[in-house]
Formats: structure tokens, sequence, C-alpha cells
């Protein structure tokens, strides 16, 4: 039976992959700024324990995850799932805007694996799941800030797998695609917060296709738990796993298109090289 430890999971897909765990048999540690959504729905169960935690205070992400380990005794699976999309144009965010969207999905994120990995370490096993997104693969204009977070982190999991093989740690990087959960709206996604006149036509167009997709996403939240749920337990998870029909589409058309692209200029490449 593994401990789980989920970031963000008051609803979701952090909320689908705790249940999905749930459902195989393990236990679950939901951790959310808010937890309070969380308590009434898992009272009683002694396989589920919800705990507050604020991905921006250090203090509360050791106080979370010391009560993880006096509850269930360990943390063998850690989900890096807590985040939220900054949109708009470059230009349309203040700096206050981008050091937010930083300190939740980048330094956050460093924060609880910080506070975990002792732990795994000395268990000598332990598996590191964080929950990116294409946007982590390919650049969509009007998302600047959020893609560089996202892409922060695929580099930074790619390190990290690399620094943890010796200790008997997994590392797995999740790229969703567009799934059905309410990260296009009012109370998850925030826009640009400076008003640039240049902009202003092109992020209603920006606004307005991601107002029409959102609740209409082709990903099904639980089903990605299950995935995840699938990928943990293998003998051999993936470094990344494209999750969803359209994230597989991104991940091969990156690949041929950074293959083409460096072949075309393959010579000049060379050239840089002494003699």
């Amino acid at each position: 039976m593994k401990t789980w430890f989920i970031t963000g999971a008051n609803r979701g897909l952090g909320l689908e992959i705790g249940n999905a765990a749930l459902a195989s048999g393990d236990r679950v540690v939901f951790t959310s700024r808010n937890a309070d959504s969380l308590l009434g729905r898992f009272a009683g169960q002694d396989r589920a324990l919800a705990i507050p935690l604020d991905m921006t205070d250090t203090q509360s992400i050791e106080a979370a995850v010391a009560d993880a380990v006096r509850h269930f005794g360990r943390i063998d699976v850690l989900v890096n799932n807590a985040g939220y999309g900054q949109l708009g144009a470059f230009e349309q965010l203040s700096e206050q805007a981008i050091s937010r969207q930083f300190s939740t999905n980048v330094f956050g994120t460093f924060a609880v694996t910080r506070a975990v990995l002792p732990l795994m370490r000395a268990q000598r096993a332990g598996h590191v799941v964080s929950i990116t997104s294409i946007a982590g693969l390919v650049g969509f204009g009007g998302s600047s800030m959020y893609c560089a977070s996202k892409f922060a982190i695929e580099g930074w999991s790619e390190a990290l797998a690399q620094e943890l093989k010796q200790f008997g740690i997994v590392t797995t990087l999740v790229e969703p695609g567009q799934f059905r959960t309410d990260f296009l709206d009012a109370s998850s996604v925030r826009y640009g917060d400076l008003e640039v006149a240049d902009y202003v036509q092109y992020s209603e167009e920006k606004r307005r296709g991601l107002d029409a997709v959102s609740h209409r996403q082709l990903g099904e939240p639980r089903k990605l738990g299950a995935a995840i749920v699938a990928l943990v337990a293998s003998p051999h998870p993936p470094l990344r796993f494209a999750a969803g029909s359209d994230a597989y589409e991104v991940v091969v058309n990156r690949a041929r298109t950074q293959l083409a692209e460096a072949e075309s200029w393959r010579q000049l490449s060379l050239s840089t090289d002494f003699a």
C-alpha cells in the first residue's frame, strides 16, 4: 500500500488523481490552500487525510508534510499538481503578476519537493510526479508566463530524475492537454493586469476562444487519475507522459518539427566547432 501526497487536491485533476489512488487501495494525503471542502468529503475514511497547504508559505508546506508523516508514517508518491494559469500577453503582465505565477507554479513546487525528498531518500524509494502541460512543451501566444512556468518545471524535473535515480526515486512529468476542469474559469485562471492599447483586440480574441472551450474540453479528469495510478504502478514508468490525444499530437509534431529544423541548419550548426 502506497501513501500519496497530492497538492492542489481540492478539485480538478488533483482530486481525481487522489480518488483514483484511493480506489486502487492506497492511502492519500489531499492538500489544498483551503482544505475545508475536503474535510467533509473524506471524514471517517482511514486511508484519506485532508491537510491545508499554502504553496507560497514554506512553514505551511513543512507542517503539512510533517502531519502526513505523523499520520501515515511515510510518503511514497508526491504529486506536484497545484498551480494556476496566468494568461495574457507578456507586456500585459506586471512584475507582481509574474512573481505570483512563479511563486506558486515553480517555487512552490520546488519547496514541496524539497520537503518530501529527504523522506524518500531515507526510504531509498519514491516517485515524484509533476503535472505540467502541453504549454511546457510548446509556446502559446497569450500564455507566455504560464508557458514559462511549465517549461521551468520540465527542465528541472528532467535534471532531477538524473540526480534521484541513485536513491531509487523515480520522476515522471505528466503533460496534459485540455481537460474538462475549471482551469479556465474565473475561479482559477487570471488575465493580464496592465492596459496596453495595442493588445486589446488580440487579448479579446484569445479570451473569447478560451471561454468557448471552457468545460467543453476533450480530456476526462477521472481517466487521467486512473492513468497516473497505472504509471506509478508500472515497473518502468516514463520520464514524460503525454495525457490526451491532443497532447500526444503536440509531442509528435514538436519532435518532427525540431528534427526537420535541426537538419535544415545542420551545416551551419557543425561549422561552429573548432576545426
